[in-house]
This record gives C-alpha cells, structure tokens and sequence, in this order.
C-alpha cells in the first residue's frame, strides 16, 4: 500500500496520503485544510536512485555549490519569515538579491546587480521589473522571475504529520 505526498502551495504543507490501492496512483485528493485548494504530487526523495542530466544552458543558477545554496537559504530562512510574500519590502528583496547575485559570480547579468542594488536603495519593485521588463521575460531572461520564484519558496514547506486515507479525499 503505497503512501503518496502531496504538496499545497497555497498554504505551503505535504501532506501523506494512504492509498489502499493502486487505482489512486492518478488520483489527486482535495486539500484537508481547504478542499478548494488544489494539491501537487511530490516524488519522494528516497524514490530518487541518480542524478538526472538536466538542461544547464539557460539555467544561471546551474553549477552553483549546493552547500553554499543550502547554507544562503539558511540564513535567509529567518529573513524571510518576516517579508510579506505579497508585498516585500524592496529593501529586503534586494538585500537577499544581491546576496544571490554574490553567490552567482560571473553569470550575473549585471542588470540583475543593478537591479538588487537599487531594491536595496529603496526603489520599487514594480518600477525596476517595468524598466528591466527584460529580465522577466523571454528565453534566458527570466532571472527576475526566478528570484521572485526563490523568495516565494524559500521558506521550507510544512509537514503535516498526519496520514490520511486517500480514498476519503479523492472526488
């Protein structure tokens, strides 16, 4: 009987999932703290047996140490706990952009430092992504977008230590 993980990001809890048969393998159940909210698989970390050869070319955070990338997020982790998700203080998203941009190096574009240098400044936010509106769109442009992606997922997700039956929260 497998148990399946399930990933709420509206309100950033796993849940566990008992599946009593396999015809819920395709099954996505309703969130238990809101039915309204819509869960994502997860794969499990012990089901990954290798590292997969993804695409890096686009990619500014490939090849990045994942210590150091553990060890920022960190320390950001109490930071972030005091940021509005949906209104950030420029300040502080600049602050934790730069800190990004530093561990990035040479890949940094140097809008992307202009940029953080100015959040840090003070400047708003939607003025710099409207005069930067590069840097959130198009191929290999999308850095401002993956920052803003990194700052909403930073904080880790809730385990909810419940395990619920599957076959009470499939529809």
């Amino acid at each position: 009987m497998p148990i399946y993980e399930f990933y709420c990001p509206e309100n950033n809890t796993v849940y566990q999932f008992l599946a009593r048969t396999l015809a819920y393998r395709d099954q996505v159940p309703a969130c238990p703290d809101n039915p309204e909210f819509k869960l994502q698989k997860q794969i499990s970390r012990f089901a990954i047996i290798g590292k997969a050869k993804e695409e890096t070319e686009n990619d500014p955070f490939a090849g990045l140490d994942d210590a150091k990338m553990e060890a920022l997020m960190a320390d950001m982790e109490g930071e972030m706990g005091a940021m509005d998700e949906e209104n950030p203080d420029p300040r502080q998203l600049g602050h934790f952009m730069r800190k990004l941009t530093d561990l990035m190096g040479d890949k940094t574009p140097p809008e992307l430092r202009e940029m953080a240098r100015r959040l840090e400044a003070g400047e708003d936010p939607e003025k710099l992504e409207s005069e930067f509106g590069g840097l959130g769109e198009g191929d290999d442009a999308d850095l401002f977008a993956q920052m803003k992606k990194i700052v909403h997922s930073s904080r880790a997700p809730i385990r909810n230590p419940k395990l619920y039956e599957m076959s009470e929260w499939v529809k």
